[in-house]
Protein backbone atom coordinates (compact mmCIF):
# COMPACT_ATOMS: atom_id res chain seq x y z
CA UNK A 1 0.00 0.00 0.00
CA UNK A 2 1.71 3.63 -1.12
CA UNK A 3 2.41 6.07 1.29
CA UNK A 4 -0.68 8.81 0.12
CA UNK A 5 -3.29 5.56 0.20
CA UNK A 6 -2.24 4.60 3.80
CA UNK A 7 -2.53 8.51 4.73
CA UNK A 8 -5.72 8.58 3.21
CA UNK A 9 -7.34 5.41 5.20
CA UNK A 10 -5.59 7.00 8.77
CA UNK A 11 -7.67 9.93 7.97
CA UNK A 12 -11.01 8.51 6.87
CA UNK A 13 -10.57 6.00 10.35
CA UNK A 14 -9.56 8.85 12.44
CA UNK A 15 -12.31 10.90 11.33
CA UNK A 16 -14.50 8.24 11.98
CA UNK A 17 -13.42 7.38 15.31
CA UNK A 18 -13.85 10.88 16.12
CA UNK A 19 -17.33 10.63 15.24
CA UNK A 20 -18.24 6.89 17.00
CA UNK A 21 -16.82 8.76 20.23
CA UNK A 22 -19.34 11.64 19.78
CA UNK A 23 -22.11 9.63 19.10
CA UNK A 24 -21.56 7.47 22.34
CA UNK A 25 -23.06 10.12 24.18
CA UNK A 26 -26.23 9.80 22.05
CA UNK A 27 -26.09 6.08 21.44
CA UNK A 28 -29.46 3.58 20.60
CA UNK A 29 -29.23 0.24 22.04
CA UNK A 30 -30.99 -2.68 21.68
CA UNK A 31 -30.88 -6.15 19.47
CA UNK A 32 -30.13 -6.60 15.89
CA UNK A 33 -32.99 -9.08 14.21
CA UNK A 34 -32.69 -8.21 10.72
CA UNK A 35 -30.42 -11.08 9.72
CA UNK A 36 -28.37 -8.99 8.10
CA UNK A 37 -24.26 -8.06 8.19
CA UNK A 38 -23.66 -6.74 11.38
CA UNK A 39 -20.38 -4.92 11.92
CA UNK A 40 -18.81 -3.53 14.75
CA UNK A 41 -17.39 -3.27 18.46
CA UNK A 42 -19.26 -2.19 21.48
CA UNK A 43 -16.25 -1.41 23.54
CA UNK A 44 -16.41 1.07 26.26
CA UNK A 45 -15.26 5.08 24.23
CA UNK A 46 -15.52 3.56 21.19
CA UNK A 47 -19.36 4.87 19.96
CA UNK A 48 -21.07 1.85 22.76
CA UNK A 49 -24.67 1.07 21.47
CA UNK A 50 -24.42 2.78 17.90
CA UNK A 51 -26.43 1.63 15.61
CA UNK A 52 -26.38 2.43 11.75
CA UNK A 53 -28.22 0.58 8.71
CA UNK A 54 -26.88 0.34 5.50
CA UNK A 55 -28.85 -0.35 2.39
CA UNK A 56 -27.27 -0.35 -0.76
CA UNK A 57 -27.32 -1.69 -4.42
CA UNK A 58 -26.59 -5.32 -5.18
CA UNK A 59 -23.10 -6.60 -4.51
CA UNK A 60 -22.86 -8.68 -7.73
CA UNK A 61 -21.17 -5.23 -8.87
CA UNK A 62 -17.45 -5.03 -7.44
CA UNK A 63 -18.41 -1.13 -7.46
CA UNK A 64 -20.74 -1.53 -4.11
CA UNK A 65 -18.17 -4.37 -3.38
CA UNK A 66 -15.83 -1.62 -2.43
CA UNK A 67 -18.61 0.82 -0.95
CA UNK A 68 -19.81 -2.33 1.73
CA UNK A 69 -15.65 -3.19 2.87
CA UNK A 70 -15.59 1.25 3.06
CA UNK A 71 -18.70 0.61 5.55
CA UNK A 72 -17.43 -2.30 7.45
CA UNK A 73 -14.08 -0.68 7.90
CA UNK A 74 -15.29 2.19 9.16
CA UNK A 75 -17.90 0.51 11.39
CA UNK A 76 -14.99 -1.52 12.63
CA UNK A 77 -12.53 1.03 13.19
CA UNK A 78 -14.32 3.23 15.06
CA UNK A 79 -16.93 0.98 17.17
CA UNK A 80 -19.70 1.52 15.21
CA UNK A 81 -22.46 -1.53 15.27
CA UNK A 82 -23.19 -1.70 11.52
CA UNK A 83 -26.31 -4.16 9.76
CA UNK A 84 -25.69 -3.92 5.97
CA UNK A 85 -28.50 -5.15 3.45
CA UNK A 86 -27.97 -5.30 -0.39
CA UNK A 87 -30.11 -5.63 -2.89
CA UNK A 88 -29.84 -8.54 -5.27
CA UNK A 89 -28.83 -7.05 -8.44
CA UNK A 90 -28.92 -3.27 -10.23
CA UNK A 91 -32.81 -4.62 -10.87
CA UNK A 92 -34.37 -5.69 -7.76
CA UNK A 93 -36.01 -2.23 -6.92
CA UNK A 94 -38.89 -4.14 -5.17
CA UNK A 95 -36.15 -6.49 -3.06
CA UNK A 96 -33.84 -3.28 -2.05
CA UNK A 97 -37.32 -1.49 -0.46
CA UNK A 98 -38.50 -4.66 0.86
CA UNK A 99 -35.01 -4.54 2.80
CA UNK A 100 -35.25 -0.99 4.42
CA UNK A 101 -38.72 -1.96 5.02
CA UNK A 102 -37.29 -4.94 6.84
CA UNK A 103 -35.37 -2.81 8.89
CA UNK A 104 -36.92 0.46 9.23
CA UNK A 105 -39.00 -0.69 12.40
CA UNK A 106 -36.24 -1.39 14.04
CA UNK A 107 -34.06 0.54 17.01
CA UNK A 108 -31.34 2.40 14.24
CA UNK A 109 -30.06 5.82 15.30
CA UNK A 110 -29.20 6.37 11.70
CA UNK A 111 -29.80 4.72 8.16
CA UNK A 112 -27.52 4.98 5.33
CA UNK A 113 -29.66 4.70 1.88
CA UNK A 114 -27.79 3.90 -2.09
CA UNK A 115 -31.05 3.16 -4.31
CA UNK A 116 -31.35 1.53 -7.23
CA UNK A 117 -33.55 4.71 -8.09
CA UNK A 118 -34.63 8.08 -7.43
CA UNK A 119 -37.93 6.98 -6.17
CA UNK A 120 -37.80 3.14 -5.55
CA UNK A 121 -36.96 3.55 -1.49
CA UNK A 122 -39.16 7.03 -1.07
CA UNK A 123 -42.05 4.68 0.71
CA UNK A 124 -39.74 2.87 3.17
CA UNK A 125 -38.29 6.00 4.04
CA UNK A 126 -41.37 7.89 4.69
CA UNK A 127 -41.77 6.07 8.29
CA UNK A 128 -38.27 6.40 9.15
CA UNK A 129 -37.98 10.54 8.34
CA UNK A 130 -41.52 10.50 10.26
CA UNK A 131 -39.76 8.74 13.09
CA UNK A 132 -37.23 11.61 12.95
CA UNK A 133 -34.33 9.15 12.28
CA UNK A 134 -31.32 10.63 10.06
CA UNK A 135 -31.30 9.62 7.20
CA UNK A 136 -27.11 9.64 4.48
CA UNK A 137 -27.94 9.12 0.74
CA UNK A 138 -25.02 8.13 -0.66
CA UNK A 139 -23.90 7.59 -4.20
CA UNK A 140 -27.44 8.02 -6.05
CA UNK A 141 -29.49 10.81 -5.18
CA UNK A 142 -33.45 10.77 -4.47
CA UNK A 143 -35.52 12.06 -6.22
CA UNK A 144 -35.88 15.59 -4.57
CA UNK A 145 -39.53 16.09 -5.28
CA UNK A 146 -40.69 12.68 -4.14
CA UNK A 147 -38.46 12.54 -0.90
CA UNK A 148 -40.28 16.32 -0.23
CA UNK A 149 -43.60 14.64 -0.85
CA UNK A 150 -43.04 11.94 1.56
CA UNK A 151 -41.33 14.13 4.42
CA UNK A 152 -38.22 12.96 3.82
CA UNK A 153 -35.07 15.83 4.29
CA UNK A 154 -31.86 13.45 4.10
CA UNK A 155 -29.50 14.80 6.33
CA UNK A 156 -26.66 15.15 3.40
CA UNK A 157 -26.33 13.41 0.25
CA UNK A 158 -22.57 11.79 -0.10
CA UNK A 159 -21.70 10.94 -4.13
CA UNK A 160 -19.73 11.56 -6.82
CA UNK A 161 -20.28 14.86 -9.13
CA UNK A 162 -21.36 13.02 -12.23
CA UNK A 163 -21.24 15.12 -14.57
CA UNK A 164 -17.92 16.35 -13.97
CA UNK A 165 -17.16 12.27 -13.57
CA UNK A 166 -18.58 12.39 -17.67
CA UNK A 167 -16.62 15.78 -18.66
CA UNK A 168 -13.22 13.73 -17.39
CA UNK A 169 -14.02 11.14 -19.73
CA UNK A 170 -15.23 13.14 -22.28
CA UNK A 171 -11.98 15.33 -22.25
CA UNK A 172 -9.95 12.01 -22.41
CA UNK A 173 -11.71 10.76 -25.67
CA UNK A 174 -10.94 14.42 -27.30
CA UNK A 175 -7.70 14.19 -26.26
CA UNK A 176 -7.20 10.75 -28.07
CA UNK A 177 -9.36 11.00 -31.13
CA UNK A 178 -9.56 13.54 -34.48
CA UNK A 179 -11.81 16.39 -34.62
CA UNK A 180 -15.18 15.37 -36.46
CA UNK A 181 -14.40 11.34 -35.27
CA UNK A 182 -17.96 9.36 -35.29
CA UNK A 183 -18.26 8.80 -31.19
CA UNK A 184 -21.04 6.46 -29.17
CA UNK A 185 -22.58 6.29 -26.07
CA UNK A 186 -23.75 3.37 -24.08
CA UNK A 187 -25.75 4.67 -21.62
CA UNK A 188 -27.43 2.47 -18.32
CA UNK A 189 -30.87 2.48 -17.30
CA UNK A 190 -33.06 4.83 -19.63
CA UNK A 191 -33.97 7.64 -17.88
CA UNK A 192 -31.61 6.88 -14.95
CA UNK A 193 -30.51 10.22 -12.96
CA UNK A 194 -26.91 8.79 -12.62
CA UNK A 195 -26.40 7.58 -16.34
CA UNK A 196 -27.98 11.15 -17.36
CA UNK A 197 -25.92 13.17 -15.30
CA UNK A 198 -22.40 11.02 -16.91
CA UNK A 199 -23.85 11.31 -20.47
CA UNK A 200 -24.35 15.35 -20.44
CA UNK A 201 -21.09 15.64 -18.59
CA UNK A 202 -19.65 13.82 -21.87
CA UNK A 203 -21.77 15.38 -24.27
CA UNK A 204 -20.75 19.34 -22.85
CA UNK A 205 -16.82 18.07 -22.55
CA UNK A 206 -16.93 16.94 -26.39
CA UNK A 207 -19.55 19.88 -27.87
CA UNK A 208 -19.25 19.67 -31.73
CA UNK A 209 -15.98 18.20 -31.84
CA UNK A 210 -16.74 14.96 -32.30
CA UNK A 211 -19.59 13.18 -33.94
CA UNK A 212 -22.21 11.81 -31.54
CA UNK A 213 -23.63 9.04 -34.06
CA UNK A 214 -25.53 6.90 -31.78
CA UNK A 215 -26.59 6.66 -27.89
CA UNK A 216 -27.89 3.09 -26.42
CA UNK A 217 -28.86 2.54 -23.18
CA UNK A 218 -27.20 -0.87 -21.83
CA UNK A 219 -29.26 -1.14 -18.08
CA UNK A 220 -25.78 -1.39 -16.92
CA UNK A 221 -25.33 -4.62 -17.57
CA UNK A 222 -21.73 -6.02 -19.70
CA UNK A 223 -24.11 -8.55 -22.14
CA UNK A 224 -26.27 -6.46 -23.16
CA UNK A 225 -23.39 -3.38 -23.85
CA UNK A 226 -21.32 -5.96 -25.80
CA UNK A 227 -24.84 -6.76 -27.77
CA UNK A 228 -25.29 -3.14 -28.31
CA UNK A 229 -21.94 -2.17 -29.23
CA UNK A 230 -21.54 -4.87 -31.76
CA UNK A 231 -24.49 -3.92 -33.56
CA UNK A 232 -22.99 -0.38 -33.44
CA UNK A 233 -19.73 -1.29 -34.62
CA UNK A 234 -21.75 -3.53 -37.61
CA UNK A 235 -23.44 -0.62 -39.08
CA UNK A 236 -20.81 2.16 -38.05
CA UNK A 237 -17.30 0.68 -39.04
CA UNK A 238 -15.64 4.05 -38.63
CA UNK A 239 -16.65 4.66 -34.79
CA UNK A 240 -13.61 5.85 -33.16
CA UNK A 241 -14.37 5.85 -29.38
CA UNK A 242 -16.99 4.67 -27.02
CA UNK A 243 -18.33 6.78 -23.71
CA UNK A 244 -19.88 3.84 -21.28
CA UNK A 245 -21.81 5.34 -18.05
CA UNK A 246 -19.97 2.26 -16.29
CA UNK A 247 -17.24 0.17 -16.11
CA UNK A 248 -19.30 -2.92 -16.69
CA UNK A 249 -20.57 -1.70 -19.82
CA UNK A 250 -17.24 -0.44 -20.66
CA UNK A 251 -16.03 -3.68 -20.76
CA UNK A 252 -18.51 -5.02 -22.51
CA UNK A 253 -17.68 -3.03 -25.38
CA UNK A 254 -13.91 -3.78 -25.26
CA UNK A 255 -15.13 -7.44 -26.04
CA UNK A 256 -17.27 -6.48 -29.22
CA UNK A 257 -14.02 -4.28 -30.14
CA UNK A 258 -11.99 -7.28 -29.86
CA UNK A 259 -14.42 -9.60 -31.79
CA UNK A 260 -14.71 -6.93 -34.69
CA UNK A 261 -10.49 -7.21 -35.11
CA UNK A 262 -10.16 -3.19 -34.02
CA UNK A 263 -8.26 -3.64 -30.87
CA UNK A 264 -5.77 -0.48 -30.46
CA UNK A 265 -8.12 1.49 -33.53
CA UNK A 266 -11.13 2.41 -30.89
CA UNK A 267 -11.32 4.54 -27.68
CA UNK A 268 -13.62 3.03 -24.80
CA UNK A 269 -13.50 5.27 -21.91
CA UNK A 270 -16.10 4.55 -18.88
CA UNK A 271 -16.51 5.44 -15.03
CA UNK A 272 -16.44 3.53 -11.62
CA UNK A 273 -12.75 2.48 -11.08
CA UNK A 274 -13.53 -0.95 -10.38
CA UNK A 275 -10.82 -3.61 -9.94
CA UNK A 276 -11.66 -5.57 -13.20
CA UNK A 277 -11.45 -2.52 -15.35
CA UNK A 278 -8.37 -1.05 -13.30
CA UNK A 279 -6.69 -4.31 -14.66
CA UNK A 280 -8.12 -3.74 -18.48
CA UNK A 281 -6.65 -0.66 -18.75
CA UNK A 282 -2.91 -1.88 -17.99
CA UNK A 283 -3.69 -4.75 -20.18
CA UNK A 284 -4.82 -2.55 -22.84
CA UNK A 285 -8.31 -2.93 -22.93
CA UNK A 286 -10.31 -0.55 -21.85
CA UNK A 287 -8.35 3.15 -22.71
CA UNK A 288 -9.37 4.79 -19.40
CA UNK A 289 -11.87 4.53 -16.81
CA UNK A 290 -12.87 8.03 -14.22
CA UNK A 291 -12.71 6.27 -10.65
CA UNK A 292 -15.09 7.01 -8.33
CA UNK A 293 -14.04 6.49 -4.72
CA UNK A 294 -17.46 3.32 -3.53
CA UNK A 295 -14.73 2.85 -0.34
CA UNK A 296 -14.63 6.34 0.90
CA UNK A 297 -18.61 6.92 -0.37
CA UNK A 298 -19.03 4.27 2.07
CA UNK A 299 -16.82 5.64 4.63
CA UNK A 300 -18.05 8.84 4.69
CA UNK A 301 -22.09 7.10 5.05
CA UNK A 302 -21.10 6.10 8.28
CA UNK A 303 -19.06 9.00 9.67
CA UNK A 304 -21.75 11.14 8.73
CA UNK A 305 -24.73 8.75 9.92
CA UNK A 306 -22.89 9.36 13.59
CA UNK A 307 -22.54 12.78 13.22
CA UNK A 308 -26.23 13.06 12.18
CA UNK A 309 -27.48 11.05 14.85
CA UNK A 310 -25.28 12.96 17.39
CA UNK A 311 -27.25 16.27 16.36
CA UNK A 312 -24.49 17.86 13.88
CA UNK A 313 -25.53 19.41 11.23
CA UNK A 314 -24.20 18.00 8.28
CA UNK A 315 -23.66 20.05 4.95
CA UNK A 316 -26.50 19.43 1.96
CA UNK A 317 -23.72 17.68 -0.09
CA UNK A 318 -20.59 15.69 0.59
CA UNK A 319 -18.76 15.61 -2.97
CA UNK A 320 -16.36 12.65 -3.72
CA UNK A 321 -14.10 12.90 -6.16
CA UNK A 322 -12.98 11.20 -9.20
CA UNK A 323 -10.08 10.81 -10.99
CA UNK A 324 -8.81 9.75 -14.34
CA UNK A 325 -6.86 6.03 -14.73
CA UNK A 326 -5.22 5.89 -17.82
CA UNK A 327 -1.92 3.33 -18.56
CA UNK A 328 0.30 5.56 -16.35
CA UNK A 329 -1.44 5.22 -13.24
CA UNK A 330 -3.59 1.81 -13.83
CA UNK A 331 -0.63 -0.43 -11.36
CA UNK A 332 -0.91 2.93 -8.66
CA UNK A 333 -4.73 2.45 -8.57
CA UNK A 334 -4.88 -1.01 -8.76
CA UNK A 335 -2.01 -1.42 -6.31
CA UNK A 336 -4.46 0.96 -3.54
CA UNK A 337 -7.82 -0.78 -4.74
CA UNK A 338 -10.29 -0.42 -3.28
CA UNK A 339 -9.28 2.59 -1.29
CA UNK A 340 -8.45 6.00 -3.03
CA UNK A 341 -5.31 5.95 -5.01
CA UNK A 342 -5.09 9.50 -4.79
CA UNK A 343 -5.04 11.70 -1.69
CA UNK A 344 -8.17 13.68 -0.49
CA UNK A 345 -9.20 15.92 2.29
CA UNK A 346 -11.85 14.07 4.13
CA UNK A 347 -14.98 16.80 4.52
CA UNK A 348 -16.22 15.38 7.64
CA UNK A 349 -12.99 15.68 9.59
CA UNK A 350 -13.89 19.25 11.23
CA UNK A 351 -17.11 18.69 11.91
Amino acid sequence: MSHDTSKLRSLLLAAATTTATVLALAACGGGDSSGGTTTGSSGEGSGAGTKVAAVIKGLDNPFFQAMEQGIEDTAQESGVEVTVQAAADIGDTTGQADKLSALAGQDYGCFVVNPISGTNLVQALAPIAAAGTPIVNIDNPLDPDAASSAGIDPATYIGTDNTAAGGKAGDFVLDNVDAGAEVAIIGGVSGDVTSAARIDGFKEAVGDQVDVIQEEAADWKREVALTKATDILAANPDVKAFFAANDDMGLGIVKAVENAGKSGDVVVVSVDGNEDALQSVLDGGLSATVAQYPYAIGSLGVQACTLAAAGTALPDTVESPTALVTTDDAQKALDAFPQPFEEFDNPLADL
